[in-house]
C-alpha cells in the first residue's frame, strides 16, 4: 500500500509541475519592455503624420503663416471640411464614389485571380512552373513608370481613356497578390485536402473553390485590405488617364491643391476627409482581421 502511494503522489506532483513549466515557457515568450517601447515608437511615428495634418487642417491660415505653435486643434476643422466637399472646383461626391467604385472591383478581382493563380503554383504540378512563377515575381522590379506610355496609347486605341474601366482593367492581376497566396497555400492547404476532393468527384475549380478559397481567407483578407489601401490612395496612373468627369478621390484632391495653393489649412482638411474612409474600414473589419489571421496560423 505503500508503494502504491508513492506512485500515486508521484504521479500527482508530475501532474501539478507539468502546467507551472508551460506557463513560465509561455511567459518567457511575451514581448519585454523593449518590444512594447519599439512598437510604441512605431505606432507614434505612423500616428504623427495625420495628427500633424489634423492640427493644420483645423486651423485657419494666420496660424501658419505666423508660424505659431499648435498645441491644442483649432476650431475651423469642419469649417474646411464642409468648404472641402461642397467646392465648385471639386465634385466630392463623384470622386468618392468612384473611388469606392474603382477600390472595391480591383481588390475583388485581385483577390480572386491572385488566389487561383497562388493555389495552381502551390499545389498543381505542370511544365514550367518555376519559370513562371519567378517570371511573375520579376515583374514586381519593373517600374510602373516604365509602362505608362505603352498603357495609355492601349487605352486610347480601345477608347476607354478618360473613364473608370482605364484604371481598372490593368490593376485586375497582382504580381505581389500571387506571390503573397502562393507562399500562403503552401503552408496552410494540404494535399491530402485536395486528394480526398478528388476522390469524391469534384472537378479542379469545384476543389479550388470549396477547398482552396475557404482555406485562404485570412490571407486574402490581408491581400483585400491592402489592394483597397493602394488603389483608394493610388494617384499616378489615374491623373494621367482619367478626364475631369470621372476623377478619383486622389486626383480631386490634386485640383483642389492647385486652386487653393496657398491655404494649407484647407488642403489638409482635404487630405484628413479623404483618409476617413480608410478609417472607418479599419475600425469595422480590424477585429475580424485579427481573428482569421490567428485561425489561419492555428489551422497551418
Amino acid at each position: 500500500m505503500s508503494t502504491l502511494t508513492q506512485e500515486a503522489a508521484a504521479e500527482s506532483l508530475a501532474q501539478r509541475k507539468t502546467p507551472k513549466t508551460k506557463t513560465r515557457g509561455a511567459l518567457v515568450n511575451k514581448p519585454g519592455w523593449l518590444g512594447y517601447t519599439f512598437l510604441a515608437i512605431v505606432m507614434v511615428g505612423a500616428i504623427y503624420p495625420l495628427y500633424w495634418a489634423f492640427m493644420i487642417g483645423a486651423g485657419d491660415q494666420s496660424t501658419i503663416t505666423e508660424r505659431k505653435v499648435i498645441d491644442l486643434p483649432g476650431p475651423h476643422f469642419f469649417e474646411n471640411a464642409l468648404e472641402v466637399i461642397s467646392s465648385p472646383t471639386v465634385n466630392f461626391w463623384v470622386a468618392i464614389g468612384n473611388s469606392i467604385i474603382v477600390s472595391t472591383i480591383v481588390s475583388i478581382s485581385v483577390v480572386f485571380f491572385s488566389t487561383l493563380a497562388g493555389y495552381a503554383f502551390s499545389k498543381l504540378r505542370f511544365k514550367g512552373k518555376s519559370g513562371l512563377f519567378y517570371f511573375v515575381i520579376a515583374t514586381l522590379a519593373v517600374p510602373t513608370q516604365l509602362a505608362v506610355v505603352p498603357l495609355f496609347i492601349v487605352m486610347v486605341n480601345l477608347k476607354l481613356a478618360g473613364t473608370l474601366p482605364a484604371v481598372i482593367l490593368p490593376a485586375l492581376v497582382s504580381a505581389f497578390g500571387v506571390f503573397w497566396m502562393t507562399q500562403y497555400l503552401e503552408q496552410a492547404l494540404p494535399y491530402e485536402l485536395i486528394e480526398a476532393a478528388r476522390v469524391d468527384g469534384a472537378s479542379m475549380f469545384r476543389t479550388f473553390w470549396s477547398i482552396a478559397l475557404p482555406s485562404a481567407r485570412p490571407a486574402a483578407a490581408m491581400l483585400a485590405l491592402f489592394i483597397f489601401i493602394q488603389t483608394w490612395t493610388n494617384f499616378f496612373w489615374p491623373f494621367i488617364v482619367l478626364d475631369k468627369d470621372s476623377q478619383t478621390l486622389p486626383v480631386a484632391l490634386s485640383v483642389l491643391s492647385n486652386n487653393y495653393f496657398d491655404d494649407y489649412s484647407l488642403i489638409l482638411a482635404g487630405a484628413v476627409v479623404s483618409i476617413l474612409p480608410l478609417l472607418a474600414l479599419f475600425l469595422v473589419t480590424g477585429r475580424q482581421l485579427v481573428k482569421g489571421i490567428m485561425e489561419g496560423a492555428v489551422k497551418g
